[in-house]
């Protein structure tokens, strides 16, 4: 859907395998789920539950059961959709949705976990997601849990994600990511990337978003790189060093006058 005088140009790259981080996007909406791979030890694909739950949340959107201004519903719809599904699936995931209004041209987020957003304008972050955590590498997280363990397993309501709505304008720069971008970059090292960005047309952006998820991954197995997540896990008490090998899903867009 384009907007009366603004379009989002979307590019998405995943990077790493296993991958179990899951998106969809659309000419003004794009979001990011990463499903909690501590599953994995129970037997449980941790991709499972926050495709389906992205999967859930696209069809809600191209249904036009949605409030522009409103992300959190259409994570709080999608979710509790699966809640209900006579289909057994088991998981968790953090989630963050941003929507971009034709009609206010306002970006509307909602943010659960420690996937999250940046908007860049002149080189600044003026905006960004709230990462919110439990405790340390707990984030924020919509599970379901197998019958009997709903009081074991961690799991947060989608009401409980951070939202903000603000305006937008002609060039902003608007990044979504699953945490093993943010746990690997500091924002200095992805505006230095977001600087060789010149043009909003699609190879540039393409190139960029490569750019960023290639760094990260590399940044990620680099014993001796002190990353933001080394960095978080030492103000806990913890000794840690190097950058964490994670899944990294980086959608980047910008703002931009759309002529046809």
């Amino acid at each position: 859907m384009y907007g009366e005088n603004y379009l989002l140009n979307v590019f998405v790259t995943p990077v790493g395998s296993p991958t179990w981080g899951a998106c969809f996007l659309m000419c003004s909406k794009s979001s990011v789920a990463d499903g909690v791979g501590g599953w994995r030890d129970y037997g449980v694909d941790p991709s499972q539950f926050s495709a389906t739950l992205m999967r859930t949340c696209e069809r809600l959107v191209k249904e036009g059961r949605f409030t522009p201004s409103s992300p959190v519903g259409i994570l709080t719809s999608g979710y509790y959709e699966l809640l209900q599904n006579k289909v057994p699936l088991l998981g968790s995931s953090t989630a963050c949705i941003v929507v971009l209004d034709r009609r206010s041209h306002q970006l509307h987020t909602c943010n659960l976990g420690d996937s999250g957003f940046l908007v860049v304008r002149g080189g600044e972050v003026v905006h960004r997601s709230d990462e919110q955590q439990h405790y340390f590498n707990t984030p924020f997280q919509l599970s379901i849990a197998p019958p009997g363990a709903e009081g074991v397993v961690l799991s947060d309501s989608p009401e409980a994600a951070d939202s903000a709505s603000f305006d937008v304008q002609l060039g902003d720069i608007i990044l979504t990511a699953s945490d093993g971008l943010f746990d690997n970059m500091p924002d200095y090292m992805i505006l230095q990337e977001l600087k060789k960005l010149k043009s909003a047309n699609y190879d540039s952006i393409q190139q960029t978003a490569q750019s960023i998820a290639k760094q990260a991954h590399e940044l990620a197995y680099d014993p001796n790189y002190m990353s933001p997540f080394a960095q978080f896990a030492c103000d806990n008490g913890l000794n840690v060093r190097g950058g964490k090998p994670d899944d990294i899903t980086v959608l980047l867009s910008i703002v931009a006058e759309y002529t046809d």
